[in-house]
């Protein structure tokens, strides 16, 4: 079925901005000026990731310069009252840090960047040591993909397999990695599934319909560009 995913490892950086446990705050600023980063690895040893500490994590100094919190304030930010009063990373950083490994698939790593919000996470290796850097950008390089790379995997992965010609007539157009399959099948109860194997090849955007039965009287389908699998009765 659909070829292997892209993994991390296929876009990541290798070259990799980071500090120590001892580096101080003006020095970690710097270094993310000079890089254009937001965030910077922690390591320790041989470069193990102990921690990350962003741009977020340097910015509480200036938010609690001026100000006095009352003590529910402060039992409640315990953890950023005491990253305002840092001086170097390993009182700034997060920690433990949120990592993936380079084996990851893509979607594995969109989906903890999404869920811990943040822009990019060090990839590690099974004992923690620092590999690279992903960001989101660099999960966005699927969508760069051909058009015609995509219709390629597509005819390959999906209608060969689904609508195999002489039992059906399917082709494939795709146009600003939207694909279309256009013609003729015998069971468009197949559709829902084509629809979820086409969005799961890399580079789509949407998937649209226009097939008929091949048999009997002729019914339109279509799959609904929001990404609902419902289809016209029979």
């Amino acid at each position: 079925m659909p070829s292997t995913p892209h993994i991390v490892s296929d876009v990541m950086s290798h070259t990799v901005a980071a500090v120590g446990r001892r580096a101080a705050f003006k020095e970690i600023v710097q270094l993310m000026q000079d890089w254009k980063v937001s965030a910077l690895p922690v390591l320790e040893g041989e470069g193990r990731v102990v921690g990350v500490v962003s741009e977020a994590d340097l910015l509480l100094k200036e938010e609690f310069r001026d100000s006095d919190p009352d003590r529910a304030t402060q039992l409640r930010r315990l953890d950023d009252l005491a990253k305002a009063g840092g001086l170097t990373a390993e009182d700034l950083m997060t920690s433990p840090a949120l990592t993936i490994r380079a084996d990851a698939t893509l979607a594995q790593a969109a989906r903890t960047m999404a869920h811990a919000k943040v822009k990019r996470l060090p990839v590690v290796d099974g004992v923690g040591m620092l590999q690279g850097i992903v960001s989101r950008a660099d999960l966005l390089k699927v969508f760069l993909r051909t058009d015609e790379e995509i219709a390629e995997e597509v005819r390959r992965e999906v209608v060969a397999y689904l609508f195999p010609a002489p039992v059906s007539a399917v082709r494939v157009e795709v146009r600003n990695g939207v694909v279309k399959l256009i013609g003729r099948t015998r069971d468009t109860s197949l559709v829902p599934v084509a629809a979820r194997l086409v969005r799961a090849v890399e580079g789509v955007v949407d998937v649209e319909f226009e097939l008929t039965r091949s048999e009997g009287p002729t019914e339109s389908t279509a799959a609904p560009a929001n990404g609902g699998e419902t289809l016209s009765p029979a």
